[in-house]
């Protein structure tokens, strides 16, 4: 005995349900987002993991941009190194009072919209977008970077292991912000403690052992740029100096991440992310300046071309096989080449580098869903999936930082000249916004002299010093492709304000008012009929049943002889119905009948219109290419006409009798749209609801506590 329609339908319910399960997890309900809130072990790898991952790019950039200038400016890395770990340290300082002082969850956006104003806060926000998008294009093609370093053969297929790395993430992150956290805190304790060995067995073997560091690239002979070889000490010395500041200052991104999202973290929640955000500031410091300090003392020379070699059989092995990462070659001096202990460094620092990009995951949404809240952006960022997470945000990072590796073809150089300019920039009116916010304290007494003394010296030093980096990465970065940042952000904060500005104006228009009256003095409706046809007459019947004041069959007269004919078989079948036929010289359907229903319109304000449109429905992709799809056209015209209540009487051909809606692989928001069910609970659930409401709503007392079951949850 063939098996009901019923049936079928849990049954495929519960194969997408299957599906759903595996790849997302089971949905989680309201009331256990709580448990979705994170202890500080795994919080740190959750917010942490970029700027501790960033000691795998940070030192190199900053090395090799003193090489371009030869090797004896790689004199002034430990200076610069130790001039980034200082503003590392007081960045840090100064995120524990954004803490304190805003845990909401905005960090700098938040801060600079109480104390600076709408505008500031929007700069802020174009800024911490972006470098959130460049965290994971940079990441992402920084650890892949170093897995070709492990693995040269697969060099040619960057831009693919990239790509794949960034949805492998984009799908962890969709199953929630614990279960993420979870896989990702082993391999960002593994990166911590290897580095960590990596540095302890440097200095062992240096200052115990007293043997010397070798790797890859000791040996090489490099010779200065054309610009530095004939004045040394020309502007372009500076300039080159600074440069190398500002690309060492790249492993100062995503210290914000954690100020951004304090409220991802468990009560209490200050001193949690307090502590994280120290715990944070000390490992990166360590591991900047150990992993640096290796670096000069193994001889390293990282190189941006070959043109550096002066010497050619140097050149012809460089340009034939792929340049080790800077830690690849510290690994080779510390570990040995073929060492187990060098493939766990490779391996650690390609996962924690590519889960770096975990921090924009988690970061993006939540400041995407604070933005969208304040109206500044659409307004599903603020929708939680079904794992409680904002997915529609990090749909949007995925596709942008997709497109971002696709166009620089994952190349940490290019990309990393975009990267630091936004972060810098939010730094710095975040902590002039901080200073406002001391002031204001100390003026109105709402906060100790102590405690905004302090706050005032720590913010304002931070002030000084971000703003002073912020002006030399712009100056150093510009030429070099940051100057496409300089479009991008205004085009952020233009988009932003003219979001604010349309939510306001439908806000003002859809609020209630005083000349608002109820009950229409009458209705009108018509039936849109082309020709005779069971579909067309059901149509009709249904508008009878609705028992309308007046009613019409309309037919748009596109091809006169095809009118005459249905006014002959419409005079013919005996339908006691008025048919009115309204011309159209042009061939459209919709236009008439728009100036014809806007014209009854002016001329009866006080009546309701319903237009009735019957529609086929198919159940084969392939059968729309025989239909008109005049309907949906009709539709979307009569949206515009005033006063208009559009119904589309559906007409299943056979075809959509034997397509089961809930079949399909399901798609985002399609719970909301009532589109899939989950389980035989859930149909249960849906089914008893809608029938309680069929009973409810016959009972001439019923009230709206009668239709809602307070014991329902869903």
């Amino acid at each position: 005995m063939p098996e009901s329609r019923h049936e079928h339908d849990k049954k495929s319910a519960k194969g997408t349900h299957l599906y759903r399960r595996i790849f997302l997890g089971r949905a989680l309900r309201n009331e256990k987002l709580e448990g979705e809130l994170l202890p500080k072990t795994i919080a740190l790898p959750i917010f942490a993991s970029d700027p501790l991952s960033s000691v795998a790019y940070g030192p190199q950039e900053l090395l090799m941009i003193l090489t371009l200038g030869g090797i004896s400016f790689l004199t002034f890395a430990p200076a610069i190194a130790g001039m980034v770990a200082l503003l590392l340290i007081v960045i840090v300082l100064s995120y524990r009072k954004v803490i304190q002082a805003y845990p909401s969850g905005g960090g700098d956006y938040e801060v600079a919209k109480k104390n600076l104003g709408r505008g500031a806060s929007l700069v802020v926000a174009s800024a911490l977008l972006l470098d959130y998008v460049m965290t994971v294009a940079v990441s992402i093609s920084s650890g892949t970077d170093n897995l070709i370093s492990a693995f040269p053969q697969i060099a040619d297929y960057r831009v693919e292991i990239a790509i794949g790395f960034l949805l492998l993430i984009f799908g962890i992150n969709l199953r929630g912000i614990r279960e993420s956290g979870v896989s990702f805190a082993i391999p960002t304790y593994v990166f911590i403690a290897t580095v960590f060995v990596m540095i302890g067995s440097g200095l062992y073997k240096v200052f115990v052992l007293g043997e010397s560091l070798v790797t890859t690239s000791s040996a090489y002979h490099v010779i200065a740029g054309a610009e530095f070889l004939d004045n040394p000490a020309q502007v372009a010395v500076v300039l080159l100096l600074l440069r190398a500041f500002a690309s060492g200052c790249s492993a100062l991104t995503g210290i914000e991440a954690i100020a951004n999202g304090v409220p991802a973290f468990r009560a209490p929640k200050i001193r949690n992310a307090n502590i994280t955000m120290s715990v944070m500031g000390a490992t990166a410091v360590l591991m900047f300046l150990g992993t640096t300090w290796l670096a000069l003392t193994s001889g390293v020379k990282y190189l941006e071309s070959g043109e550096q070699l002066s010497d050619p059989a140097q050149l012809a092995q460089f340009l034939a096989n792929p340049q080790l990462s800077l830690m690849a070659q510290i690994g080779v001096a510390v570990f040995g080449g073929g060492s187990l202990l060098f493939y766990i460094l490779q391996a650690a620092t390609a996962a924690v580098l590519l889960l770096a990009a975990n921090t924009a995951f988690n970061g993006f949404p939540l400041l995407s869903s604070v933005l969208s809240k304040d109206g500044f952006a659409p307004k599903m960022l603020q929708t939680r999936g079904d794992r409680l997470v904002y997915s529609n945000g990090m749909l949007s990072l995925a596709t942008a930082a997709g497109a971002l590796i696709l166009v620089y073809q994952a190349s940490v150089t290019g990309l990393i000249q975009l990267y630091i300019i936004g972060v810098f920039t939010s730094f710095t009116v975040g902590q002039i916004g901080m200073i406002r916010h001391w002031r204001r304290g100390m003026r109105e007494n709402t906060i100790a002299r102590k405690e905004a003394f302090s706050g005032l010296a720590i913010n304002g030093f931070g002030a000084l010093l971000t703003s002073s980096v912020l002006i030399i990465v712009t100056l150093t970065k510009f030429t070099h492709g940051a100057w496409l940042v300089f479009i991008i952000m205004p085009a952020l904060w233009i988009l932003m304000y003219e979001t604010k500005k349309y939510y306001a104006e439908v806000e003002i228009e859809i609020q209630l008012k005083p000349e608002i009256v109820f009950g229409s003095k009458g209705d009108y409706a018509i039936v849109l009929m082309d020709k005779l046809t069971a579909p067309q007459l059901k149509a009709l019947d249904y508008a009878l049943s609705s028992k309308h004041d007046l009613l019409e069959v309309v037919h748009i007269a596109v091809d006169p002889e095809t009118s005459a004919q249905f006014e002959k078989d419409w005079t013919a079948y005996g339908i006691q119905v008025p048919l009115r036929i309204i011309p159209s010289p042009f061939r459209d359907f919709g236009a008439p009948l728009s100036e014809y229903l806007t014209e009854y319109r002016a001329q009866h304000p006080e009546k309701r219109m319903a237009i009735y449109i019957p529609k086929y429905v198919v159940g084969h992709w392939w059968e729309h290419i025989f239909h008109n799809h005049r309907a949906n056209r009709i539709r979307k015209q009569l949206m515009y006409v005033r006063g208009a209540m559009i119904t589309l009487v559906p007409w299943r051909l056979e075809s959509a009798d034997k397509i089961d809606l809930f079949s399909r692989a399901p798609l985002p928001g399609d719970v909301r749209r009532g589109e899939t069910l989950r389980g035989k609970s859930a149909m249960r659930r849906h089914e008893g609801g809608r029938n309680r409401v069929i009973k409810m709503v016959a009972k001439k007392d019923a009230t709206p506590d009668d239709i809602l079951d307070p014991n329902e949850n869903d």
